[in-house]
């Protein structure tokens, strides 16, 4: 692996998905708060205040990003779901990761993330196919995302930061 960045690859989409695309999609973002708490388990606090990578945010900052990021995408999801191409509210994700809730116990970011993907993957397999098409326009990005298009996303972008946590603990020896 040549960038730290990116341990899965970049995300990519290509098209629009298929059921059975779709499917796996919200499979992956099911088992995405299981899979960190197994990343994190049995790790100490000097490990848990590590950058996964030079000049990035620790296994802390991580863990208390992803539901940051997750709780954004639920709501964006759950509004265009119930408006006509809503505009959505872009965040500072690296500002956000200086503040003090990201600092502390690790443990209530991973039960709200345990809660929220509970809800979330309720209303994903909810959906009916006509549903992923509906959109939310990001004006950080200038583009429209489909449904379809952040549902792959987030099941990357999960993947993505246990994959911080776990390449992390591999080149440490950790484990």
């Amino acid at each position: 692996m040549t960038d730290l960045r990116y341990p899965i690859g970049e995300f990519s989409y290509i098209r629009e998905g298929t059921s059975a695309d779709r499917a796996g999609w919200i499979d992956a973002i099911a088992a995405v708060p299981s899979r960190l708490r197994t990343a994190v388990t049995g790790l100490t606090e000097r490990q848990l205040d590590t950058p996964y990578r030079p000049e990035g945010w620790t296994v802390r900052q991580v863990v208390h990003h992803v539901p940051d990021s997750h709780l954004n995408a639920y709501i964006r999801i759950k509004l265009a779901l119930t408006e006509e191409r809503p505009v959505i509210k872009p965040y500072e994700e690296a500002r956000w990761a200086e503040l003090a809730d990201s600092t502390g116990p690790i443990e209530v970011s991973l039960r709200m993330l345990e809660a929220l993907h509970e809800r979330w993957t309720l209303l994903l397999r909810s959906l009916g196919p006509s549903d992923f098409t509906r959109t939310f326009y990001h004006p950080g990005s200038k583009l429209d995302f489909t449904i379809d298009r952040a549902l792959a996303m987030y099941a990357w972008h999960g993947a993505h930061h246990v994959a911080h946590v776990t390449e992390l603990a591999k080149r440490e020896v950790w484990r």
